[in-house]
C-alpha cells in the first residue's frame, strides 16, 4: 500500500491580513475568520478526495492546532492520534518577529529584505533576549518537552534561516514521520510556510538557489505519494511532484504570499 502524505500550511493568520502583514514566526497568533474558513474547506477537500487521514502532526502553535482540529471535524476524523512538535513550528524570524514587512523593507531595503526572507542559507538578524517576543520562557519549549532527537534546544534558537528549518525538521521526519508512511498510512501534517518549503525542497530536490522562488498558499492541502524502492538506498521515494487538491485556489494563493512579501 502506498503512503500518502497531505501536507498544509495553515490557513490565513490574524497577522498574514494584507491590513497588518506581521512577520509570525514563533510568535502564537490565532487564525483570522478567513483562516477558519479555509481550514474548514481543506477538511472538504481532503474528504473529496477520499484520503482519510490515520494521524495529524502539528506544531507546537495554535494558527496550525487550530487549522487541524478544524479540517479534521470536517472530515469527522477528530479521533486519529495528534503528535505535536516545535520542529513543525515556522521558521524563527529572529528580529522580524511581531513587525510588518513594509517596515522591515523600508528599514533594510529591497535587496538585503529579500536575502533575509528568502534565501535558503541566510537568517534575518537575531531577536534579542529582551523581546516580549522571545520564547525563552515559554513552557513549551521547557526540558521535559524536548524530544532528544539530537541536541538542539528551541528555547535558545534566536533566528533560523530555511536550511536551519531543513535541519531541524530532517531527525523528526526520519524518526516519526517517515516509518508511518512506509507503512502505507496517510499522514496529515499541518504546519507553516517554511516548514513546507523545506519539504518541497527535500522531497522533489530543489536546488538552493530554486527554492527561494517556492511560495506556499495558505489552506491548501498539498498531497505526495510514496512507494517503497528496492533500486536506491532511500526506504521511500515519491511517485510524482505534490499536487494541490485546488490549484486555482492555491495560484490564488501563492499570489497573495508574493503581494505581501513585496509590503502590499
Amino acid at each position: 500500500m502506498d503512503g500518502k502524505l497531505i501536507l498544509m500550511r495553515h490557513g490565513q493568520s490574524e497577522w498574514t491580513r494584507s491590513d497588518i502583514n506581521r512577520f509570525a514566526g514563533w510568535v502564537d497568533i490565532p487564525l483570522s475568520e478567513w483562516g477558519k474558513q479555509q481550514a474548514r474547506q481543506a477538511g472538504q477537500l481532503i474528504q473529496n478526495a477520499d484520503l482519510k487521514p490515520d494521524c495529524v502532526f502539528t506544531s507546537l502553535l495554535r494558527r496550525s492546532i487550530e487549522s487541524s482540529n478544524l479540517a479534521l471535524d470536517m472530515m469527522n476524523r477528530l479521533w486519529v492520534p495528534v503528535q505535536r512538535s516545535w520542529r513543525l513550528n515556522e521558521r524563527h524570524y529572529g528580529a522580524f518577529q511581531g513587525q510588518t514587512r513594509p517596515d522591515m523593507l523600508a528599514q533594510y531595503g529591497q535587496r538585503h529584505f529579500g536575502i533575509y526572507r528568502r534565501s535558503y542559507d541566510v537568517a534575518p538578524p537575531a531577536l534579542s533576549v529582551d523581546s516580549p517576543y522571545w520564547q525563552g520562557q515559554d513552557s513549551r519549549y521547557s526540558a521535559p518537552f524536548l524530544d532528544h532527537l539530537d541536541q538542539k534546544d528551541p528555547a535558545c534558537i534566536t533566528a533560523e534561516s530555511l536550511s536551519d528549518v531543513l535541519m531541524r525538521f530532517l531527525p523528526y521526519w526520519q524518526e516519526r514521520i517517515l516509518p508511518l508512511l512506509a507503512s502505507g498510512q496517510t499522514v496529515f501534517v499541518v504546519t507553516h510556510g517554511s516548514v513546507v518549503r523545506a519539504t518541497i525542497k527535500m522531497l522533489e530536490q530543489l536546488s538552493d538557489h530554486d527554492i527561494q522562488y517556492i511560495n506556499v498558499p495558505t489552506g491548501i492541502p498539498l498531497v505526495y505519494r510514496f512507494v517503497k524502492t528496492t533500486h536506491s538506498s532511500q526506504l521511500l521515494e515519491t511517485i510524482e511532484p505534490g499536487r494541490y487538491l485546488d490549484p486555482v485556489a492555491a495560484k490564488s494563493g501563492i499570489a497573495h504570499v508574493e503581494a505581501l512579501g513585496q509590503g502590499e
